[in-house]
């Protein structure tokens, strides 16, 4: 390696000496050329270096990303000679790209005379440093001891894979698991908000799509974190659902035939005119969920249950807390459903939830708990009083007749799984698929489905067949924990957030809102002063 590396520093000197172009510029070529051949000394493998497309005036993404043997190792970025790679001392705009770069797990620093290796933001092991400055001094500028300071760091570089975290019994920790990905999620969701601030990406066009799919009053930051979280569980339910290896094509495919939107919306959202510009953090994702075995995801024990909660802690505390993802524990969803269906009993519906004409909405669906303890609750019943042959035929009836609304994507993506799941267990087949919709609960239910083009039409068939529930379906039990939060102060632009129908009503002056049903006699009674304490997200449920 040590003649690899006096060929590097020689070629630095000379393209720094007769081709124009800035410090950093010259390092490029020759530092790819010094890896690969690295790459074939120390791994005798085969290093390939892809240069990542330059985004002006970006924080952008790193240099190049590395591949060893066809699998995806790392990262570098490059700096101008005399930059150094000591991330302590970095300020400005390395520094900010630099916090920018944290959540990726394998992150090799250089400026030609300093190499030093991160983690998660974290460096590993010593700087390597050479003895002269390859921006002047040519071969001279390496000594046989620089070359043997770095190979430990090179082969720790390329010798990375994805490590997933294991429980005492060798299996996934899934809470450890969310850990890992919520930074590789939050990667992309940033690199979606820094490009849709450029009106020349073509993601500022996707996202103006997805709104008028899905959510009208989506800002630049909520479709970003859509994005971010639409490709993330995607990927994890391909994963699930057997896609091996884990490519986009592959994860699209996997998909289709239980899960249409979220197959269509992955095929659209990393769509090649737009992949260009989240390719580093895209590829980071699909390395690591490639790792995770099928079967720990699809097994019969259900390692989704608080999988989402986990994962939105890690990932965003501050938008768990404003979307209110605080889940119900288990014990306390099956006594509402058991309470719920005694009461159907009552109402002379014998069958409670299995009985033909009781329709069952949970507004607020979040990974499905209260919609899978009434699959479980009703099919337990027809089982022990009709015998295990009624089963399948109620379980297919009964899924025509409950519905879920989930406005985030993460958790609509793991409702949708686990309640297809249980349905399928108990003998629906495969064509059953969940009324499980992505939606906003509080969009006005008279509200016009946009007219879209073919290929987009399983996005938009979820916002048709959400308002046709809100608008034509007799719902009997509304069942389920609605969202906890006060929100922000509301404006003319962000009513979408702030109450939505529910308090703005159609015209959105909020005069015939139903919301007025409350204000009204409270204000005629002299409580105005305690509307205040209305204007929260689970009233607007209520």
């Amino acid at each position: 390696m040590f003649e690899a590396l006096q060929d590097f520093a020689a070629a630095v000197t000379e393209k720094t000496t007769l081709t124009p172009g800035g410090p950093e510029y010259q390092l490029r070529e020759p530092f790819q050329q010094f890896l690969q051949a690295a790459g074939r000394e120390l791994e005798e493998s085969k290093v390939v270096c892809t240069e990542e497309p330059l985004l002006l005036d970006r924080l952008g993404r790193p240099d190049f990303a590395v591949h060893k043997d066809d699998l995806l190792v790392g990262y570098v970025e490059v700096k101008a000679p005399g930059a150094g790679a000591d991330a302590t001392r970095f300020k400005g705009r390395n520094r900010s790209q630099f916090k920018r770069f944290a959540a990726i797990p394998n992150l090799l620093y250089s400026d030609g005379n300093e190499w030093a290796l991160y983690r998660g933001g974290e460096r590993v092991g010593k700087i390597a440093r050479l003895s002269g400055d390859v921006a002047s001094d040519g071969a001279k500028a390496v000594k046989a001891e620089d070359a043997r300071a770095l190979e430990p760091l090179l082969r720790d570089f390329l010798s990375w894979a994805p490590v997933l975290p294991l429980d005492r019994e060798g299996k996934i920790d899934f809470k450890a698991l969310a850990a890992v990905l919520a930074p590789l999620c939050r990667l992309l969701r940033d690199d979606v908000v820094e490009a849709v601030k450029d009106e020349r990406s073509p993601l500022v066009a996707l996202a103006k799509d997805w709104r008028q799919l899905l959510f009208p009053g989506a800002a630049d930051e909520q479709f970003a974190d859509a994005y971010a979280q639409t490709v993330t569980f995607a990927l994890l339910l391909a994963r699930s659902e057997g896609a091996e290896p884990l490519a986009l094509e592959r994860a699209v495919a996997a998909l289709a035939a239980q899960h249409s939107l979220l197959s269509r919306a992955l095929q659209v959202l990393t769509d090649p005119n737009g992949r260009e510009e989240i390719t580093a953090s895209l590829n980071l994702l699909l390395r690591v969920v490639s790792v995770v075995p099928i079967t720990e995801l699809s097994g019969s024990q259900d390692p989704w249950l608080y999988f989402y909660e986990d994962f939105l802690a890690a990932y965003d505390p501050e938008l768990r807390k404003n979307a209110g993802a605080y889940y119900t524990p288990v014990e306390v969803v099956h006594a509402q459903v058991r309470l719920a269906d005694e009461l159907l009993g009552r109402l002379g519906k014998p069958w409670g939830f299995a009985s033909q004409d009781v329709v069952t909405l949970d507004p607020a669906s979040g990974t499905g708990t209260y919609l899978l303890g009434v699959i479980e609750h009703a099919l337990k019943r027809i089982e022990i009083e009709q015998g295990p042959g009624a089963v399948p035929p109620k379980a297919v009836e009964l899924a025509k007749n409950l519905h879920g609304f989930e406005l985030m994507t993460g958790p609509y993506a793991v409702s949708e799984l686990r309640v297809s799941r249980a349905l399928q267990d108990r003998g629906t087949g495969t064509d059953c698929v969940p009324c499980v919709y992505l939606t906003d609960t509080l969009e006005s239910p008279h509200a016009e489905p946009p007219q879209t083009a073919m290929f987009m039409q399983p996005i938009s068939e979820q916002h048709s067949k959400a308002l046709k529930v809100k608008k034509e379906t007799p719902v009997i039990v509304c069942l389920g924990n609605p969202p906890y939060d006060r929100h922000e102060a509301a404006a003319s632009g962000n009513k979408a957030r702030t109450g939505a129908w529910v308090r703005w009503g159609d015209n959105g002056d909020g005069e015939k809102a139903i919301f007025s049903d409350f204000l009204d006699p409270l204000r005629k009674a002299g409580g105005g002063l305690h509307a205040k304490n209305l204007y929260n997200l689970y009233v607007y449920f209520w």
